[in-house]
């Protein structure tokens, strides 16, 4: 029996599919500005860093790779998720999307919580031990493998426990795709456990051990008498410090947007019916929605916080510009004061930036 249009009748099966359908003109559009906001804006912060060689570092990189799962997930997880939790047949891309999403949905979030702990751990060891050599921009390839693995390795037991079956024999023509721990509902628990700790604990602790020894590391540095050399001191803490605060922010806007949805699934965990299933199915999308938001707020956070980035950023969005100007004037002035296409983004750089 098809589902279009006749949801009454799933009542028994189905019981919170009835509202989560009324509130799909609000949803929809929703998830489609998500998209949009976190794709374009994590996107042009991926070049910005991939182009500028002056963001060639090891915090950057892994902002970069922070910003390349949030538009992973962005890319493949946010819209077939969606479109699965709106869908009245269920999962329409067929058993391989179905363990690929799956895998990719929880990879990239522990990508992001891995991420957000080096970057902490970095910053430390920056403010700890400044004369000490740093990782070479060449070297970080081998961090960010590392990390994509080491996600995906805590990813697998959602996969192996991924099924996809159709519901032909129960009289619904309906294809799922859903976790099924059936007979191993302690493993699961424990399970749930364990990555909510590891979601929020880790880069939490992290973050706040990291600011910590920053700060007892900063009032310690302190030479007194030497007031050019304490002022030079003074200035370079403001700037770590504002370094600091962009990514404690960044891990702290991680965490709450992720909380929600991870609470409800540790409460389905524990026990099913615990929470009402009329609204059952809305709490879901709305803390999966919530939870998704997080892509969108980095590249905010970045270029809010950091002058580097949104110089940067601007040359980035501005060159094409500049070089057809450009272009127009060595093709005008021959004689006496001749600028070629490759000197003049060169000379508008050096105007832009700050004294």
């Amino acid at each position: 029996m098809a589902l279009n249009y006749s949801m009454d009748n799933m009542d028994p099966v189905f019981p919170g599919l009835n509202l989560l359908f009324e509130l799909k003109p609000l949803f929809i559009p929703l998830y489609v500005v998500l998209v949009i906001v976190a794709c374009s804006g994590n996107l042009l912060l991926v070049a910005n860093i991939s182009v500028t060689k002056k963001l060639h570092t090891t915090t950057n990189f892994l902002i970069g790779n922070l910003a390349a799962s949030d538009l992973v997930m962005c890319i493949f997880c946010v819209p077939i998720t969606a479109s699965y939790a709106f869908e009245t047949k269920g999962w329409l891309f067929g058993i391989f999307m179905c363990y690929f999403i799956t895998l990719m949905q929880s990879t990239t979030v522990y990508v992001s919580v891995l991420s957000l702990t080096a970057i902490a751990v970095d910053r430390y060891v920056v403010v700890a031990y400044p004369i000490h050599q740093r990782i070479r921009p060449r070297y970080c390839v081998y961090i960010v493998a590392f990390i994509w693995l080491v996600s995906i390795g805590v990813s697998m037991p959602s996969y192996l426990h991924t099924n996809y079956f159709a519901l032909k024999h129960a009289g619904y023509n309906m294809f799922i795709c859903e976790e099924n721990w059936t007979n191993l509902e302690g493993q699961r628990l424990v399970y749930s456990c364990v990555m909510l700790l590891l979601s929020y604990m880790l880069p939490l602790c992290a973050v706040s051990i990291s600011y910590c020894a920053i700060s007892h590391h900063l009032k310690k540095s302190k030479v007194p008498g030497a007031a050019s050399y304490n002022q030079e001191k003074s200035s370079r803490r403001r700037r770590r410090r504002r370094t600091f605060w962009m990514l404690a922010i960044s891990a702290l806007s991680f965490a709450v947007c992720w909380l929600p949805l991870q609470t409800v699934n540790l409460i389905r965990d524990i026990d099913i019916n615990i929470i009402d299933k009329s609204y059952v199915n809305v709490i879901q999308v709305s803390c999966h929605l919530v939870a998704m938001s997080s892509a969108c707020y980095n590249p905010f956070i970045y270029a809010s916080l950091h002058n580097k980035f949104r110089v940067q950023l601007r040359n980035l969005l501005f060159s094409n510009k500049r070089q057809t100007t450009s272009s127009t004037v060595s093709q005008t002035s021959r004689s006496r004061y001749t600028i070629t296409s490759l000197d003049a983004p060169t000379a508008i750089n050096l105007k832009d930036k700050p004294c």
